[in-house]
C-alpha cells in the first residue's frame, strides 16, 4: 500500500485499502497487501513451491553423491579413498561427542539463566490470579452459551477442547504455523455448523465470536508477543519513533480537529483512551472493538469541528495524530496478534476491518514519516528530530535579536488577544444562533396554536334555560284532561251515647 502525501494533507486512496489481488476485501500490510483469504492461498502456494524445490534439491544431491561414489569405485585409489572417508567419519563422530559433552555440562547454567529471564519476565501472582479468574468466567459464559445450541453446541465444545489439547502439544511450532492452525480451526468449525448442522448464518457468526473468545482467552499467554518473534523489538522501535515525533502538530498533519472546543477535546481524550485500552484486552475481537470505538470518537470530533460529516481524507490524518499523541503500548504486538488470531471474516469486511486497515496504514506512515510528508524542509525536520528546536519555540524565536523584550511580550499579548477575539466571536455567533433558534421556536409554537384555534374555533354557547314542566313541550296538551284538583271533605261527627 503506497501512502501519498499532498499539500492538502495525508491522502490514501480507498482502493489502496483493498486486497491487491482485487477480490474486494480489505488488505493488510502484515499480509503484504493481501486479504486473509488471498494471503493464505499465496502462503500455501509458496510453501508447496518451497517443498518441491527442497525435494528436487535432495534428489539432485543424492544423484550426484551416487555418481561420485560410482566413479570413485572405478579408480585405482578406491581403497585409500575409503580409508580417508573412514578417518573423516571418525573425526566427525569425535567432534560430535565432544560437543554433546559440552552441552551436557553447560545445560544447567543455561537453564538457570533461562529460568532467571523467565522469572524476571513473569508477571506477579496477582496478575496470574486475575487471568485465572477471567479464564474461568469466560469458560462458564461459553458453556452457558453453547447450551442454547443443543447438539451443535456439544459438537462445538468438543471441537474446541480438541483444538486446545492439540495446540498444547504444538508450542514448539512457529507463530505463523500456530496462526495457520487457528485460521483452519475457525474455517472448519464455521463450515461444520453450516453444512452439517444447518445453522443460520447469523447464529454461525455469533457462535464463532464466542469460540474465538473462549480459545484465545486460554491461548493468549502463549501466542501474544512470543519470544520466538521480533514483536517486542518492533514495539520498542515504534515507541521510540513516536517519542521522537512528539513535536508534530495537528497543523502539520492537516488534522481537521479543533481541541479548543470542549466537546471536541473530550472526544480526543476518549479516542486516546480507547486506543490505549486495546492492550488490556485478551480477545482479538475485543481489541478490534477498542479500535472501532476510537475511530468513531474521531469521526464525531471531526463532525463537531466542521459541522459536516467527516470524510476518509479527514479520518486518516486524525488517526495518525491520535496514535502520535497516545503512543499506545505494544502497538505492533497487538496488530500482529489481531492479524494472526482474529476471525478472518472480521478483518476482510465491515467497519472493524476498515478501521483496522486504517490503523495499519497509520502505523506504516509513522514509521516512514519524513520532511515531505509534513510539508517541511529537510533542515527543519532534522532540527526537530534532534531536539535542537521545536515548532512552538521556533515561532517564539522568530523575532530579530535587536527587538527588546517588551515588544516580544506585546506581540505575544496581541497574539493571545487575537485568539481570545476569535473565541469571543465564535461565542457571540453561537449566542446569536441560539437566540434565533429560540425566536423561531416561539414563532413556530405560536403559529401552531393559531392554526389549531382556527381549525377548531372556540364556540361560547348561551346560558341554558331553566327546566320547564315535564309536559311543556307536548303539542297535544289541549286534548288531555285537566289535572286533578285536591278536594276537602268534612270530618265525620262522633257518636253520642
Amino acid at each position: 500500500m503506497s501512502l501519498k502525501s499532498e499539500r492538502r494533507g495525508i491522502h490514501v486512496d480507498q482502493s489502496e485499502l483493498l486486497c491487491k489481488k482485487g477480490c474486494g476485501y480489505y488488505g493488510n500490510p502484515a499480509w503484504q497487501g493481501f486479504c486473509s483469504k488471498c494471503w493464505r492461498e499465496e502462503y500455501h502456494k509458496a510453501r508447496q513451491k518451497q517443498i518441491q524445490e527442497d525435494w528436487e534439491l535432495a534428489e539432485r544431491l543424492q544423484r550426484e553423491e551416487e555418481e561420485a561414489y560410482a566413479s570413485s569405485q572405478s579408480t585405482q585409489g578406491a581403497q585409500s579413498l575409503t580409508f580417508s572417508k573412514f578417518e573423516e567419519k571418525k573425526t566427525n563422530e569425535k567432534t560430535r561427542k565432544v560437543t554433546t559433552v559440552k552441552k551436557f555440562f553447560t545445560a544447567s547454567s543455561r537453564a538457570g539463566a533461562k529460568k532467571e529471564i523467565q522469572e524476571a519476565k513473569a508477571p506477579s501472582p496477582a496478575i496470574h490470579r486475575q487471568a485465572s479468574i477471567e479464564t474461568d468466567r469466560v469458560s462458564k459464559e461459553f458453556i452457558e452459551f453453547i447450551r442454547t445450541y443443543q447438539k451443535p453446541g456439544q459438537d462445538i465444545y468438543k471441537q474446541c477442547k480438541l483444538f486446545l489439547d492439540t495446540m498444547s502439544h504444538k508450542r514448539d511450532l512457529s507463530i505463523e504455523e500456530q496462526s495457520e492452525c487457528a485460521q483452519d480451526f475457525y474455517q472448519n468449525v464455521a463450515d461444520r455448523l453450516q453444512t452439517r448442522w444447518k445453522v443460520p448464518p447469523e447464529k454461525v457468526e455469533k457462535a464463532m465470536d464466542e469460540v474465538e473468545k473462549y480459545i484465545m482467552t486460554r491461548q493468549y499467554k502463549y501466542v501474544f508477543c512470543p519470544e520466538t518473534t521480533d514483536d517486542e523489538k518492533k514495539d520498542l522501535a515504534v515507541q521510540k519513533r513516536i517519542r521522537a515525533l512528539h513535536w508534530v502538530t495537528p497543523q502539520m498533519l492537516c488534522v481537521p480537529v479543533s481541541e479548543e472546543i470542549p466537546e471536541v477535546s473530550d472526544m480526543v481524550v476518549k479516542a486516546i483512551t480507547d486506543i490505549i485500552e486495546m492492550d488490556s484486552k485478551r480477545v482479538p475481537r475485543d481489541k478490534l472493538a477498542c479500535i472501532t470505538k476510537c475511530s468513531k470518537h474521531i469521526f464525531n470530533a471531526i463532525k463537531i469541528t466542521k459541522n459536516e460529516p467527516a470524510s476518509a481524507d479527514d479520518f486518516l490524518p486524525t488517526l495518525i495524530y491520535i496514535v502520535l499523541k497516545g503512543n499506545p503500548p505494544r502497538l505492533q504486538s497487538n496488530i500482529q496478534y489481531i492479524t494472526r488470531f482474529c476471525n478472518p471474516s472480521r478483518l476482510m469486511t465491515g467497519e472493524d476491518g476498515y478501521y483496522f486497515t486504517n490503523l495499519c496504514c497509520a502505523v506504516a506512515f509513522i514509521e516512514k514519516l519524513d520532511a515531505q510528508s509534513l510539508n517541511l524542509s529537510q533542515e527543519d525536520f532534522d532540527r526537530f528530530m534532534t531536539g535542537q528546536t521545536s515548532p512552538k519555540k521556533q515561532e517564539s524565536d522568530s523575532f530579530s535579536p535587536d527587538v527588546c523584550l517588551g515588544v516580544k511580550q506585546m506581540c505575544k499579548s496581541l497574539d493571545l488577544l487575537s485568539q481570545l477575539n476569535e473565541r469571543q466571536e465564535r461565542i457571540v455567533s453561537e449566542a446569536k444562533k441560539l437566540e434565533k433558534d429560540l425566536i423561531d421556536w416561539t414563532d413556530g409554537i405560536t403559529k401552531e396554536v393559531e392554526d389549531i384555534v382556527e381549525k377548531y374555533p372556540l364556540e361560547i354557547k348561551p346560558k341554558s334555560q331553566a327546566l320547564a314542566a315535564i309536559d311543556s313541550e307536548n303539542v297535544e296538551n289541549d286534548k288531555l284532561p285537566p289535572p286533578l284538583q285536591p278536594q276537602l271533605h268534612p270530618a265525620p261527627t262522633p257518636w253520642c251515647s
